[in-house]
């Protein structure tokens, strides 16, 4: 059985364009409403997309800043990791760089803990189970006493994913409960689980056990593709959303950025109208055509608090069940980014980006100057580095000083020659618009599809048929919503790839008819 599955979603069409152009809405430059924006273009809609943003990416996204000397830079949202698994978001980027030659490899996911332990990702076999027992094999936290006091059963649960009874009877159970369950001894699991674990912005006493499980899957047990990942030459804006930006006007896209979406009402006939906020002074303030606009499909790709806004301000969009599944939509804990222009170089030997557990907020380590070229050459004039620290899960109560004082301090613990350098310049992010995935929220947390024809969602906070995460789950159901929206008008669907939607210990269970017709339109697999 192959290990990646291709998925026609939601059902196969026999055009390969549209036979009338229809007025398409994006609202949301992120990746999910470009991917969205991408395949409705492709096939011949006519796009427009709405930012609130001056600039492109959402949560991936970089804007141009200063430094104090004068020399400009792009300022990210933090570091990202480019998964050989996230094969819509390649697609996607293959778009404008066929050879994604934008992207180059680090050799190690190295995982830093207290008192100089460490362990690394790098050799590991590719495909499960030898990731597994190669991993066990090599790790100084588990001797084969400890293998007889784990619980075997809740560890074989990894193996058995399965997107229907993994959340049936784990989605109501938090990650640490599941965790405890594993009887693992404590390094262990600070080591191999913690760091894993808090990489998806949500505390594990607040998130599901279910949706972790799903986490492992994707990302190391069904994952064919190993888990060391690639990271982008240049910032995010040059390297990815500039070209993209171009290549979809060249498809006719456009764009209005630092626009807000207000809210969706019905137009003349089976159309919609799109609201946009109106801003500024009279004489800036857009045109009745500018800040409403018809369309005859409308893909709402916006964060968690934005889409609510939307939804709340709109009437017209009465359905009662499918309000209370949005409404259901939160917001994890904060996360914090802290870049630092230091005077002096960290260690020759510190990986570019290293994962940290146990001391402190600290949840990773980057070194920028061995990831950007832009960063890198700002360090070779100074004989310095630009190091970014980032907090995934800041308790809600705690203050930016405190957080200040948390991670240089863990900072220090883990790069000991940084505790003399003086910060030249920095930049500290606080942000809070992760969505949530509590316990018990699967049931109801919407999908792509929405009770009303022409209108679909898109983002990572949407519920998917097959497993995904992070940036690919962003783009996966962008794409998925462009599918949806073009599905009526007999148009082919992008195909979609993921990992298998199961473990390879998971049961086959038999199924109705109904449920059996419910399944994704697996067309062909391989690789």
């Amino acid at each position: 059985m192959s290990r990646i599955e291709t998925h026609v979603l939601p059902r196969p069409g026999s055009r390969e364009r549209l036979a009338q152009p229809i007025r398409a809405v994006v609202a949301g430059g992120g990746l999910a409403g470009l991917a969205a924006a991408t395949i409705l273009a492709e096939r011949g809609a006519s796009v427009t997309i709405l930012e609130r943003e001056r600039f492109l990416g959402g949560r991936a996204g970089s804007w141009d800043d200063t430094l104090v000397d004068g020399r400009s830079f792009e300022m990210e949202r933090g570091f990202h990791a480019f998964f050989r698994q996230y094969y819509n978001l390649r697609a996607l980027l293959r778009r404008i760089d066929p050879e994604l030659s934008m992207l180059h490899p680090l050799e190690d996911y190295p995982l830093l803990g207290p008192d100089g332990r460490s362990e690394s990702f790098a050799g590991l076999p590719r495909t499960s189970p030898w990731n597994v027992v190669a991993l066990t094999r090599r790790t100084k936290t588990i001797g084969w006493r400890d293998l007889v006091r784990i619980d075997r059963g809740a560890a074989m649960e990894m193996l058995r994913y399965d997107p229907e009874t993994t959340y049936e009877r784990f989605d109501d159970r938090t990650a640490r409960d599941y965790l405890d369950s594993l009887s693992f001894p404590a390094e262990a699991r600070r080591m191999l689980f913690d760091v894993f674990a808090h990489s998806f912005f949500n505390p594990e006493d607040a998130m599901s056990a279910a949706e972790l499980l799903m986490m492992f899957h994707f990302y190391f047990i069904g994952n064919p593709e190993g888990l060391v990942f690639d990271v982008t030459k240049e910032p995010f804006g040059p390297s990815i959303f500039d070209p993209l930006r171009k290549y979809l006007e060249g498809l006719g896209v456009v764009f209005r950025t630092e626009t807000a979406v207000e809210r969706i009402a019905r137009g003349d006939g089976a159309t919609w109208r799109v609201s946009t906020a109106a801003a500024g002074d009279a004489a800036s303030r857009p045109t009745e055509a500018e800040a409403n606009l018809d369309a005859d499909a409308v893909v709402l790709a916006l964060p968690v608090a934005p889409l609510r806004h939307v939804i709340e301000a709109s009437p017209d969009l009465a359905d009662d069940a499918w309000r209370e599944r949005v409404a259901s939509l939160a917001l994890t804990n904060p996360f914090a980014v802290w870049r630092m222009w230091l005077d002096r170089p960290v260690r020759e030997d510190r990986s570019p980006f290293a994962g940290t557990t146990g001391v402190g907020m600290l949840d990773n380590i980057s070194v920028y100057e061995k990831l950007e070229g832009e960063s890198a050459a700002w360090a070779r004039e100074r004989g310095a580095s630009i190091v970014e620290l980032h907090a995934y899960s800041v308790p809600l109560d705690a203050t930016e000083a405190e957080i200040r004082d948390d991670l240089r301090a863990a900072m220090q613990t883990f790069y000991p020659e940084t505790a003399e350098a003086t910060v030249l310049e920095e930049r500290f992010l606080l942000r809070r618009d992760c969505p949530a995935f509590a316990p018990g929220s699967h049931a109801k947390r919407p999908g792509v599809e929405t009770p009303f024809d022409g209108i679909a969602l898109a983002g990572d906070f949407a519920r998917l048929p097959f497993p995904s995460a992070l940036m690919e789950r962003a783009t996966s159901s962008g794409m998925l919503a462009a599918n949806t929206l073009l599905a009526p008008y007999d148009v082919a669907p992008e195909p979609l790839e993921s990992v298998r939607r199961r473990g390879w210990l998971a049961r086959r269970r038999k199924r109705s008819r109904a449920a059996s017709a419910s399944e994704p339109a697996v067309a062909g697999a391989g690789r």
